[in-house]
């Protein structure tokens, strides 16, 4: 039998290649590298309705395949408990609002982008008071149901504001979301403060007033999708999969068609509503179904100004610190370098490059 001259001198190669394989490989155990692998959580709203309909349409999946990742985009029951295990590492990404994004992760030292601002509350967030004809000056001396230190402790701040009290003159019950409408059906609290779809399921079972709605502070309360600022630096393709899955789905959900009808109808399924009880809630968000309009919000003089309200309110209450001086240990930086805070130490963006890679139309 005739060897080749380049097959011998290729021999032992080979031979020390096989020898330094596993004794039970085989050419099936030899596979391709694995695609980077992410996670992303949200909890039930109904601005967030999307992220549950992108993972069971599989379109996050499309937008994943076409940048050669993967994304898992799981549901946690309860909203604090979702942004703890972001801040913990657990997921890459958290749909969260502007506040608790400053207040949880940015204060633990957790360096976030706000990727996404899906929209931002006008009335889907309020106050809830037992019984017929009460007003927000009726609160004074009310057990108050809330998600302490969450978006709803700040839009009871800014009620008391407006009734010229103090938080001294109401008693604050904390409660997680997820427990926050039985309790409040059982006769637990006098006032309740929550979001939608709490919000309308608590009117739908219990005679109460609406004495105070996020409609007044329109723009303060942000709903995002929040991800690791060092993984997406890392990995841009995740910010540009989420961004494109998001928005093809906020087109779909704004469409006045049957096919955005269904889309809507499936959101308030997994809510657990009705489809004409979900277009009310939604009625109640200014959404950006579409990336501009998303992209002019991020852009906007107007963000700095209410980030910086949401900051002092933070401060008052030393959710960013003990010694009430939470913008002097992190930063809040904007588009065109504008900085909140200590520009050495920022710890939450508000990065509006995917929104313009969107509107442009280049994801």
């Amino acid at each position: 039998m005739h060897v080749s001259p380049l097959l011998c001198r290729l021999l032992p190669a080979l031979m020390a290649l096989l020898l330094a394989m596993p004794a039970n490989a085989t050419t099936s155990t030899i596979t391709a590298p694995a695609k980077p692998s992410f996670k992303v959580c949200w909890s039930i709203f109904a601005g967030w309705m999307p992220w549950g309909y992108v993972a069971q349409e599989q379109i996050i999946n499309k937008w994943a395949d076409k940048y050669d990742i993967q994304i898992a985009v799981e549901e946690v029951p309860d909203y604090i408990n979702s942004i703890e295990q972001y801040s913990a590492g657990k997921f890459d990404g958290c749909a969260m609002t502007n506040m608790d994004a400053l207040t949880i992760p940015a204060a633990a030292g957790v360096d976030s982008t706000a990727l996404i601002i899906g929209d931002f509350s006008s009335g889907a967030d309020g106050i809830l008071i037992r019984g017929h004809g009460m007003t927000l000056r009726d609160l004074k001396g009310k057990t108050i149901l809330l998600v302490e230190n969450s978006v709803s402790h700040y839009l009871l701040g800014r009620a008391l504001e407006l009734a010229n009290f103090s938080e001294s003159d109401v008693k604050i019950q904390s409660i997680s979301d997820k427990d926050i409408v039985q309790a409040f059906i059982a006769g637990q609290g006098d006032a309740v403060i929550t979001w939608n779809p709490l919000l309308s399921s608590i009117k739908q079972q219990v005679t109460v007033s609406q004495v105070y709605s996020s409609h007044s502070i329109p723009g303060e309360i942000v709903d995002l999708m929040v991800v690791n600022s060092a993984t997406l630096a890392a990995h841009p393709e995740l910010g540009k999969a989420l961004t494109g899955a998001w928005f093809e789905t906020q087109r779909l959900m704004g469409a006045h068609t049957a096919e955005g009808k269904a889309a809507r109808s499936k959101m308030a399924s997994a809510a657990g509503t009705t489809a004409e009880d979900f277009d009310d809630q939604l009625h109640t968000l200014r959404s950006f179904y579409s990336p501009r309009p998303a992209l002019e919000f991020a852009n906007s003089d107007k963000l700095p100004v209410l980030m910086q309200r949401v900051a002092d309110f933070a401060d008052t209450h030393q959710l960013l610190g003990g010694q009430g001086k939470g913008l002097s240990q992190l930063g809040i930086s904007f588009s065109n370098g504008r900085v909140l805070g200590n520009p050495e130490k920022i710890k939450l963006r508000f990065d509006p490059s995917f929104l313009q890679l969107a509107s442009d139309g280049k994801l």
